[in-house]
């Protein structure tokens, strides 16, 4: 009869084990587990741009978009109406007022914003950078173009259009780091590969149509040998195209520009513009928001040491050069 007892305690005893530990597992497992990567409709994520009237930030926008349906979330998307730092600080100083859930930010100007950055971060709120960075402030990731690469990129195709022979010249917006990075990998490129080809100008376009036309039509006139010119933006890319045409050199001189809005697809189209370089301004959008969702629920340990880093501090969503031979893919379509 005692043996039949303590067969009995024991079974009862694992039985007992057997709901303790079912209620801790249950009890500690993971919500994502079961419903996947989904935050609450109410919270809000803000993209914060600067020219924000402009066609190239609709691409990121989209990919921000998609991103915030994915995961049940909300965006908005705010920037300065001009090329203005002191404008894109006041719209970020808005932003940080109403306490988004985490903010994705292009930086006009890789030093003047650092302080209004940092000062998010220190309130808790995420912030990453994409298309244009500012690599000396809190923000945790950024998610951009490698823009040495591009311009060196964007020197090869010029070589080859030109026979490896010419005067060049370069139309940036030169207080903005990626185009800076950009310039830079142009000429270093041309420099150390192509010793027959000279960069005779680097102007500033000022992210601007008319700026960059009239920067072009002096460089033309001091150059008149001018055989190409690398416009690092978009909008500058379409007033140098301009300049051409009424010099009449549209067809002669090489023009490269960046970007895939209608304007400069239409010169590239008609052959105006030799070729852009298309980013991928959806991919930066995109992960973005994912990066900033992950942050804003824990799901990273933020740090400086980028071993231990879960999510990447940089990523390059790369490029495509675009020439009469694919730009009808590159139209909204």
């Amino acid at each position: 009869m005692k043996k039949l007892l303590a067969i009995y305690a024991l079974l009862i005893g694992a039985f007992l084990l057997y709901l303790f530990y079912y209620q801790m597992h249950d009890s500690k497992e993971n919500p994502w587990d079961n419903q996947g990567l989904r935050g609450e409709i109410g919270e809000k994520y803000v993209m914060v741009t600067f020219q924000a009237g402009i066609d190239y930030w609709k691409s990121c926008l989209k990919g921000f978009e998609d991103a915030a349906q994915a995961l049940n979330v909300s965006v908005e998307f705010r920037g300065s109406t001009q090329y203005d730092a002191h404008e894109e600080m006041t719209v970020l100083e808005q932003v940080i007022a109403k306490k988004p859930a985490g903010i994705a930010l292009s930086a006009i100007n890789p030093q003047m914003l650092n302080a209004t950055i940092d000062k998010a971060v220190d309130a808790g709120i995420p912030v990453v950078l994409f298309d244009s960075g500012a690599p000396a402030s809190k923000a945790y990731s950024f998610l951009g173009t490698d823009n040495f690469n591009a311009g060196a990129t964007a020197a090869r195709k010029m070589a080859e259009l030109l026979d490896n022979k010419g005067e060049v010249a370069v139309i940036t917006s030169v207080n903005q780091l990626n185009h800076q990075e950009r310039t830079k990998g142009f000429q270093d490129t041309i420099v150390r590969s192509f010793p027959n080809m000279r960069v005779v100008a680097i102007k500033d376009g000022k992210g601007d149509r008319v700026a960059s036309r009239e920067a072009a039509q002096e460089i033309m006139a001091k150059h008149p040998n001018l055989a190409g010119i690398f416009v690092t933006e978009a909008n500058g890319g379409v007033g140098v195209g301009e300049a051409a045409r009424y010099d009449g050199k549209d067809k002669k001189m090489k023009i490269i520009s960046f970007d895939t809005d209608k304007g400069t697809l239409d010169m590239v189209r008609e052959g105006t513009i030799s070729a852009t370089l298309a980013q991928g301004t959806w991919n930066m959008g995109y992960w973005s928001l994912l990066f900033l969702f992950h942050l804003a629920h824990g799901m990273v340990q933020p740090t400086n040491k980028q071993t231990a880093n879960p999510l990447p501090l940089y990523v390059d969503t790369g490029i495509t050069v675009v020439t009469e031979e694919n730009v009808d893919y590159y139209y909204a379509r």
